[in-house]
């Protein structure tokens, strides 16, 4: 290992193995060329480890493996399914002396790799939550999992220098290692990420056959609620079916939900007022979800207060709004872009602390924007 300078002084391996060069291993190839690790890349399509290469992921893989003798890390970033035999063949060549991966689902992939004979002491099953609906090596960011949980799944045969080995990994990516049980992990994976996503095309499903008149109207509630179904698709019925008893149980539960809400706005649309209250009831239960989603430093979300800016449909409009919430001491939490349909501008909604609301839309007014709170 050597020191690097990545996030917070992260140690990053010297020599890594990327089997799989899509979004995810080529983000964390990336991420490791950035602080100084020598990286070798090798995928089923040749061509796409090709490109990997080109865009400086590292180098391909020969045929006989790393040039020097066995690397520090292989990392497998493959769909479930194809985890344990990749597994079993990496450690067969001796590629490398510690292994993890970088799939979704960590039960099934584990379940396997017993039954194939893989030495489970050198592998530790981990599983970076980041992604973006794009695929593909082309997609690939070397800051993608900065701030991002990293779930490390090691099990009792899991030798300790294998989980320091994938932990210094995770901080040299820049993201937060977590370690959990397997089990856990593939429980909370489906109620947080894979029964969303399924959710996310069910409503996307829904306007396969809608009306252009219809969709004329979507805004952007519409596209947050069904941005993520744009996912590839090979890859995520993979993982759906690969986690399929912790998905049906979270889906089961919404479809109920949803069943209730139908039923609410049945009654109120045959009168009856009483099912108003049972309507706000499941509203009001949803806000309290959404409160309890952790703020993008852990904890608590804090309250942000939204300031809206009309911006021009034109280059360079958000660095000049950018650049003059900076001018007054602002810092953006976040921000939102919702376009006018037709017309050649947009509002941009900028989530900042409440106590910075009233300065950023004087500063913003006095420079000639139109803004509101």
């Amino acid at each position: 290992m050597t020191a690097s300078g990545g996030p917070a002084g992260a140690i990053a391996p010297e020599r890594v193995v990327v089997i799989g060069t899509g979004l995810i291993g080529t983000s964390v190839a990336l991420a490791l060329r950035e602080r100084g690790s020598e990286v070798w890349l090798a995928d089923t399509d040749a061509a796409s480890a090709r490109l990997a290469a080109d865009i400086g992921a590292g180098a391909e893989l020969p045929a006989a493996g790393p040039p020097g003798g066995p690397a520090d890390l292989v990392v497998l970033a493959m769909p479930p399914e194809a985890i344990a035999p990749a597994l079993a063949d990496a450690q067969a060549r001796g590629l490398a002396r510690w292994y993890t991966d970088v799939a979704s689902v960590k039960e099934l992939p584990l379940a396997r790799a017993r039954e194939l004979g893989c030495d489970l002491a050198a592998f530790v099953p981990g599983h970076p939550l980041s992604g973006r609906e794009r695929s593909g090596p082309a997609a690939a960011r070397a800051d993608l999992f900065l701030g991002r949980t990293w779930a490390i799944c090691p099990v009792s045969e899991t030798a300790p220098a294998a989980v320091a080995a994938v932990t210094a990994l995770a901080r040299a990516c820049g993201a937060q290692p977590v370690t959990m049980a397997a089990a856990d992990h593939d429980r909370w994976a489906a109620l947080v990420s894979h029964a969303p996503h399924a959710m996310a095309v069910v409503m996307a499903a829904q306007l396969e056959n809608a009306p252009p008149g219809a969709l004329d109207l979507a805004g952007q509630g519409l596209r947050d609620v069904t941005r993520i179904a744009a996912g590839d698709t090979g890859l995520w019925t993979q993982i759906l079916a690969a986690n399929a008893a912790h998905c049906a149980e979270v889906l089961a539960a919404a479809a109920a939900d949803l069943d209730a809400v139908a039923g609410a706005l049945g009654r109120i649309a045959r009168g009856d007022e009483e099912a108003v209250k049972l309507l706000a009831g499941l509203l009001e239960r949803g806000g309290a979800g959404v409160a309890r989603i952790p703020g993008k430093q852990g904890g608590p979300a804090p309250s942000y207060a939204g300031v809206q800016v009309v911006i021009g449909d034109r280059p360079g409009e958000l660095a000049r709004l950018f650049h003059a919430a900076g001018e007054a001491g602002v810092n953006i939490e976040d921000v939102r872009i919702e376009h006018s349909p037709g017309l050649p501008v947009g509002v941009a909604e900028l989530a900042v602390r409440p106590e910075a609301a009233g300065p950023l839309i004087a500063a913003l007014a006095a420079g000639g924007w139109s803004v509101r709170r």
